[in-house]
């Protein structure tokens, strides 16, 4: 009988103890790609362009509905821009998916990696991450704020880091007014 109780007493202990020590699975949170949206903004000597990509797929994981990780795949082939139309709208986008730009043929998918999640606030987070972009992976570090089943972030992305070289200053000389500048802006609205 004594054997009994000492048995039972050490599996309560030490399954409780197994229990406590059992790391925490946190919750993953599919994005609605369809009701998400990223939209891009670049810019050159004598103007900007504006557009939107579309994501392919992507998720946020959460513990304890704090933001701890994310991961997103991108269609680089949706890449349309909507400050044009007609003509120079198409010539714009074929150029952009061209190999002066994202050479979509060969690397039609980008990637956002969370590496490190940081709350810097109620809602808000300092992320930082690995973006691949025509299989180039480099670090990035950007804000998100999440709210309810939405959340935004905006980066800045360095086109030169990616080999994306046409019209950059970085690349070439005397570029004068065709100078396009090698940083792009992302504003990301995601739906979960």
């Amino acid at each position: 009988m004594k054997k009994n109780v000492l048995s039972l007493a050490l599996a309560i202990v030490f399954g409780a103890t197994a229990v406590a020590n059992a790391p925490i699975n946190g919750e993953k949170k599919e994005v609605k790609v369809d009701e998400s949206k990223v939209t891009w903004k670049a810019y050159k000597v004598t103007g900007s362009h504006t557009g939107t990509v579309n994501l392919k797929s992507g998720a946020l994981m959460f513990d304890e509905g704090k933001l701890t990780g994310g991961e997103f795949e991108v269609d680089m082939t949706s890449l349309i821009s909507t400050d044009l139309e007609g003509e120079y709208k198409g010539k714009l986008e074929g150029h952009l998916k061209s190999d002066d730009f994202f050479g979509v043929e060969n690397h039609p998918n980008s990637t956002l990696v969370f590496t490190k999640v940081k709350a810097s606030g109620k809602n808000s987070y300092e992320v930082q991450g690995d973006l691949t972009i025509k299989g180039i992976t480099k670090p990035v570090t950007f804000d998100v704020s999440v709210y309810g089943s939405k959340a935004t972030a905006t980066l800045k992305v360095d086109r030169a880091q990616y080999d994306v070289k046409y019209g950059s200053g970085s690349f070439f000389d005397d570029l004068g007014d065709k100078t396009i500048y090698d940083e792009f802006d992302l504003v990301v609205d995601l739906e979960f």
